[in-house]
């Protein structure tokens, strides 16, 4: 379908629909603080889905009745029953466990945040290139996953960065590039266009079609929910960045629909099972909508809490899922929305698996991608 769904960037804009916006000419001098925000609204979803990832709904609400606490979660789950299960070379399943929470343990969503950050602070221009992209996965990517991994191999075996998505990928269209966005709106913020831009550039290193698509989204939804302060404003804003006519424009409309009007996370679940029987439990094109009805399920209180927890219930990748919704919510409504035991269990330290570069400053993190949207404003 290269009409519906092409791959070329400027193939994809003329297949967006007309009528998108910039929000922001300038930058608020508090944007370090709304960036802040939505990141640690998004670790908070990430670190609460973690250990429960792959989990199916019903082996969730189990082990919640088994070990007493209410559910879907109010806080971080109290125990695992894998406590030394590890995740992502550094990490053992107790460490996103409330009681043994010191920092915000490692994980790819939150690692590939960060290496978007990197990338753009160690390219030579602006925007950066496929290029830099490669360069920075080559030099600091020990492992990965799915499509991640299939490229990172091509990479190695010389295979150009263009064509790195292309050999032997089956996963192109999985969720792998959609987790990486955030970084990108972060340093495009009120600028959907420009965010959805460079997280092409991202996405192209590893998938096609609704997998670039997912990442140019969600980028372009979280750069809007800055300026507009209300997620579903900023979802219908990044319908503007993707192809009018390909499968997740399709589904991401049909979720809208039924934007506030679902009533729990096993419904959503329901829902979106039914509409995409034996679609991979990784896509991005139904857990897009699981998203957007998690942040429906906490717009009326306007509860990141809600967003999180709820969303980490529907089960599918959601630690991925939580980690997106947690974000959008904290960059339209800010951190008063965020119970503060979802983030003081950090300390301000949230841990990668990069190679050499371990342990970051969420706080830091924050600064340098203000740091680099001022960057990018006054290059336009």
């Amino acid at each position: 379908m290269p009409d519906r769904e092409p791959n070329a960037y400027e193939e994809i804009l003329a297949a967006c629909p007309a009528g998108s916006k910039k929000f922001w000419n300038t930058i608020p001098d508090n944007y370090q603080s709304m960036v802040l925000s939505s990141l640690r609204a998004r670790i908070a979803g990430c670190n609460l889905g973690a250990i429960v990832e792959g989990w199916s709904l019903e082996k969730m609400e189990n082990y919640a009745k088994e070990i007493g606490v209410p559910y879907p979660m109010t806080n971080y789950w109290p125990s695992s029953p894998d406590p030394e299960e590890p995740r992502y070379i550094l990490g053992r399943n107790r460490q996103y466990t409330a009681p043994e929470m010191k920092y915000s343990p490692v994980d790819d969503d939150t690692t590939y945040t960060i290496l978007g950050l990197i990338i753009a602070e160690e390219a030579k221009n602006f925007p950066f290139t496929l290029q830099d992209v490669a360069d920075a996965w080559l030099k600091y990517l020990p492992m990965a996953c799915t499509a991640e991994k299939v490229t990172l191999d091509n990479l190695k075996a010389g295979i150009a960065p263009e064509k790195a998505a292309e050999k032997d990928n089956p996963y192109d269209e999985w969720i792998g590039a959609d987790i990486r966005c955030d970084g990108f709106a972060y340093m495009a913020p009120g600028n959907p266009r420009l965010a959805a831009k460079l997280a092409y550039t991202d996405a192209y290193i590893s998938h096609r079609k609704n997998g670039i698509y997912g990442e140019m989204y969600f980028a372009a939804v979280i750069s809007s929910a800055f300026a507009l302060k209300d997620p579903k404003a900023a979802l219908e804003a990044g319908l503007l960045e993707i192809p009018e006519k390909c499968d997740l424009s399709e589904a991401v409309r049909w979720a809208l629909s039924l934007y506030g009007k679902v009533k729990d996370y096993k419904e959503a679940a329901k829902l979106v099972d039914e509409r995409f029987p034996d679609m991979s439990p990784v896509h991005t094109v139904n857990n897009a909508c699981l998203t957007i009805f998690a942040l429906g399920l906490g717009h009326e209180t306007k509860s990141i809490d809600t967003v999180i927890s709820q969303c980490v219930a529907m089960a599918h990748d959601c630690d991925c899922t939580a980690a997106t919704a947690g974000s959008i919510a904290g960059a339209a409504w800010g951190n008063s929305t965020l119970s503060p035991h979802w983030y003081e269990p950090f300390n301000d330290i949230q841990e990668s698996y990069l190679i050499g570069r371990r342990v970051f400053g969420i706080e830091d993190l924050s600064f340098r991608f203000a740091l680099q949207a001022r960057r990018h404003l006054a290059l336009q």
